[in-house]
């Protein structure tokens, strides 16, 4: 795997901290910690989309964030269960597969690291 796709990869799951953690503040502390985690994973992001197409990048990331957090509100915090959430998170996840496939453009651009 390109590493560039683990940046990617990361960036989504620091999403998902943040994601949550924007539910879950309560002191300036736990909000700086959340600013640092969205600037981390932005940075990643960035750096991955240099040499990567910006749009399946994204719509990875977005993908990433999106069902991690449904996933993880549903474990760990006790909301809900729902096959609608679950057929529209598999729904996103086909859908970020399908623009991976169908991209054209080389994952890595000349002269990228």
């Amino acid at each position: 795997m390109n590493q560039n796709w683990i940046l990617v990869i990361i960036a989504g799951f620091i999403e998902i901290v943040w994601a949550i953690g924007l539910k879950h503040a309560s002191s300036w502390l736990s909000w700086v910690g959340i600013a640092v985690l969205i600037y981390v994973s932005f940075v990643l992001l960035i750096k991955a989309q240099r040499s990567l197409p910006v749009a399946t990048v994204y719509a990875t990331f977005t993908g990433i964030g999106t069902a991690g957090t449904v996933v993880v509100e549903m474990v760990a915090f006790g909301v809900a269960f729902s096959w609608t959430k679950v057929f529209f998170i598999l729904l996103l996840l086909i859908g970020v597969i399908g623009l991976k496939l169908v991209t054209t453009e080389p994952d890595m651009k000349e002269g990228a690291a």
